[in-house]
C-alpha cells in the first residue's frame, strides 16, 4: 500500500447508503472510490475489471447476494478484499461469507472511525470479525480436521473435503451449499473419489471415510 492510495469499489443497493460511504471515504486522506455497483453480479464484475485495493460490500443485495459474490471473486482470483456491510453481526450470513473468501465486516451504522479502521486492516493482509463469528470459525476448522492431511494421501485437497462431508451422510447439493461450489462440480470431485479409492458407490465411501476416523480413535492394542 505504500507510496498510493487504497482504492475502493462500494457495492451497495441503496444509493443514498452508498453516497454516504463515498462520502465518508472519498475525504478520508490516502483513499481513492473507483467505482461503485448496486448489485452483486455489478459488483463481480467491476471488482474483476478494476482489482480495488477492498471491496465494500452489502451482504443482501439483488441478482446476486453479498456471499455469492464474494464466492464468485475468490473463484475467479481476484486479489480485492472483501468487506461485508451487513445489519447485525451475529448474521448466520457473516460466517457464510467469511467461508466465502469474505476478510471481515462492518455493522451498517457503526462510526466512520471503525470502518476506517477495518478497511485499513483488511487492505493489509487482516481479517477482522467478532467473537461470535471467530467462535464458528473455529467450529469450522476442527470440523474438517477430523480427517488428517496423511489420510488418503491420493486424493487431493478438495476431494478430503467432500469425502469427509460424504462420511456424514450429506448430499451431493448439502455439500455444494457448504464448499461453495456447484452440485456438478461436487458431482465430479464424488466420482473421481470412488474411482481413485476403488469404490463402487457412495456407500462404500461413507464407510471407508467412518472407518478411518474409527481407527483413529481405537487404540490397536486394547487391553
Amino acid at each position: 500500500m505504500t507510496g498510493k492510495d487504497l482504492t475502493l469499489l462500494l457495492a451497495d443497493d441503496h444509493e443514498l447508503f452508498r453516497d454516504g460511504l463515498r462520502f465518508t471515504l472519498a475525504h478520508e486522506p490516502g483513499i481513492t472510490v473507483v467505482g461503485e455497483a448496486a448489485d452483486g453480479a455489478s459488483a463481480v464484475r467491476i471488482a474483476t475489471e478494476l482489482n480495488p485495493d477492498v471491496v465494500l460490500m452489502d451482504i443482501n443485495m439483488p441478482v446476486l447476494d453479498g456471499v455469492a459474490a464474494a464466492a464468485e471473486l475468490t473463484a475467479r482470483g481476484v486479489r480485492s478484499r472483501i468487506v461485508m456491510l451487513t445489519m447485525s453481526d451475529d448474521d448466520e450470513s457473516v460466517f457464510a461469507a467469511l467461508k466465502a473468501g469474505a476478510s471481515g465486516y462492518v455493522v451498517k451504522g457503526s462510526p466512520p472511525e471503525q470502518l476506517l479502521t477495518v478497511v485499513r486492516a483488511v487492505a493489509t493482509g487482516h481479517a477482522v470479525f467478532g467473537a461470535g463469528v471467530a467462535s464458528r470459525m473455529l467450529d469450522h476448522l476442527a470440523a474438517h480436521q477430523r480427517t488428517p492431511s496423511d489420510d488418503f494421501p491420493e486424493l487431493t485437497a478438495r476431494e478430503k473435503e467432500v469425502l469427509a462431508h460424504l462420511g456424514d451422510g450429506l448430499s451431493n447439493q448439502e455439500i455444494a451449499d457448504l464448499l461453495f461450489i456447484s452440485r456438478i462440480t461436487v458431482r465430479n470431485h464424488v466420482s473421481s473419489i470412488l474411482m481413485k479409492l476403488q469404490l463402487s458407490n457412495r456407500r462404500e465411501a461413507l464407510i471407508r471415510v467412518r472407518g478411518h476416523a474409527q481407527q483413529g480413535s481405537t487404540p490397536r492394542n486394547p487391553i
